[in-house]
């Protein structure tokens, strides 16, 4: 057997607050947006380099809270990048984890968690 990649589903509430977080803040890039018409919930892939997340407002595809991790490289400068931009709602720190790892934390703005996390040497 042979596994593929893995997309995430996010449930979002709101397309503005969503756009905010995700494209403005993070830097992530929509790649396509979808509704079956017009006042239809959205359905959209966003990406930042080789991670991918699917965001959706359909109440059947995803349950809000949930937490998703990363594989990323410079998550520290990252972190001040993020910082820099002075964003509201969060400001994220990094922190080192018992199992060697660097991992920063961010809730969006629907009670998901992301977490990027950069693996360390052991």
């Amino acid at each position: 057997m042979h596994l593929g990649k893995v997309t995430p589903i996010l449930r979002i509430f709101d397309e503005a607050k969503a756009l905010e977080f995700y494209v403005d803040f993070l830097g992530f890039k929509v790649d396509w947006q979808h509704r079956f018409e017009a006042n239809f919930p959205l359905y959209l892939q966003v990406s930042l380099g080789e991670c991918v997340l699917h965001l959706t407002e359909h109440h059947g595809d995803a349950s809000p809270g949930a937490a998703v991790r990363i594989q990323a490289q410079g998550v520290d400068a990252y972190q001040q990048q993020l910082v820099g931009k002075d964003y509201r709602y969060a400001k994220p720190g990094v922190e080192e984890t018992p199992w060697g790892s660097r991992e920063m934390s961010i809730k969006d703005p629907f009670g998901n968690r992301v977490v990027f996390v950069e693996e360390g040497e052991g």
